[in-house]
């Protein structure tokens, strides 16, 4: 467990209260990373995830006062053990009002490479030089990955989100990538969209999409506007997924600093992504009782935090979950 900064220590705390009126058989071995520019807290964090080979972290606020060659330690973490799969699951909540309903779509990011790769420099005084690195192997990569967890889900169509119209090179390659991959799933639908477009199209009618995939940075806007649309980042888990390792977090990546230590953080993002961590470590029983606690508790207005326009605590959303799951536990043991 990585708490991270902001909002993220207290709401380790509460996943760790969950999880033992749960009586979820998980043991955390908490690790802590701060953004300063101290390298050993992110070697320990590395070291201890390699050993129990999944993490779950809230997010660590990023040292602008640091010099640019200075990597932010998420990304050290996502390069480091080749997480190169960010997920995401953007679908309508009970209770929520928002302007769209029934939205349901999976989100598959590039994590590893594109202009997240930290290759800048000043090639003379005010021209600045910013690569985006985009890879044959990462693109047919994060493609497989994408078609077949559509094929695993159930699902119908990947979408790929691109601007090669632009960069024909780049996100050429990219899209030539998912097309190659996609004649080997006659079974899926396949489609792709210009970015641009694609964000117009999600505020709109995102209604359309059933399974998406794209570069890092089309990914970093896209999961935020897919948030947006289904409530805001405190409902919204992520997932970044390696061949080994895989680390589980909320899915905007954002500390909440603001808010922090002010009891009314919404802690519905954090504890879906710890059913993600659950499942992904065959405890399902566990996450599902987890995940239809939390979606009771969503259907009671009073247990609303201020992001989704209710006056609810962090603590009072805890204790009414861990009622549900109470309730939930005891039915299983009748039935």
């Amino acid at each position: 467990m990585i708490p991270g900064d902001g909002i993220g220590p207290e709401l380790m705390l509460h996943v760790k209260s969950v999880f033992r009126h749960a009586c979820v058989p998980v043991d955390f071995e908490e690790v802590h990373v701060s953004s300063n520019a101290d390298e050993e807290d992110i070697r320990n964090a590395i070291m201890a995830i390699r050993r129990n080979r999944v993490a779950l972290k809230g997010n660590i606020e990023t040292n602008h006062n640091l010099p640019p060659s200075h990597k932010s330690r998420n990304n050290i973490l996502r390069t480091s053990l080749d997480l190169y799969a960010n997920v995401i699951h953007c679908k309508s909540l009970p209770g929520v009002v928002t302007r769209h309903k029934d939205i349901d779509i999976l989100i598959v990011r590039e994590n590893t490479e594109g202009e997240y790769s930290s290759l800048e420099h000043e090639s003379v005084a005010g021209v600045v030089e910013s690569l985006k690195i985009i890879t044959k192997a990462k693109s047919l990569r994060i493609a497989e990955y994408a078609f077949k967890l559509a094929q695993e889900s159930g699902r119908k169509k990947v979408t790929a989100v691109h601007k090669a119209n632009i960069m024909k090179l780049g996100d050429g390659l990219f899209l030539q990538c998912c097309r190659e991959v996609a004649a080997r799933y006659p079974q899926i639908t396949f489609d792709s969209m210009i970015v641009d477009n694609t964000t117009m199209q999600l505020v709109s009618r995102p209604q359309q999409f059933d399974v998406m995939v794209m570069p890092n940075l089309y990914g970093n806007i896209v999961n935020n506007v897919c948030a947006g649309l289904v409530g805001g980042p405190g409902l919204v888990a992520g997932a970044n997924y390696g061949h080994v390792y895989a680390v589980f977090e909320t899915a905007t990546r954002n500390t909440g600093k603001s808010i922090a230590n002010k009891n009314i953080a919404n802690p519905t993002a954090t504890l879906l992504a710890s059913c993600m961590m659950l499942d992904h470590l065959k405890l399902h029983s566990y996450a599902t009782s987890i995940r239809k606690a939390v979606l009771a508790s969503m259907d009671n207005e009073n247990m609303h935090t201020p992001d989704i326009g209710g006056q609810g605590t962090t603590s009072q959303a805890i204790q009414d979950i861990i009622r549900h799951i109470r309730i939930i536990n005891g039915r299983a043991v009748e039935a």
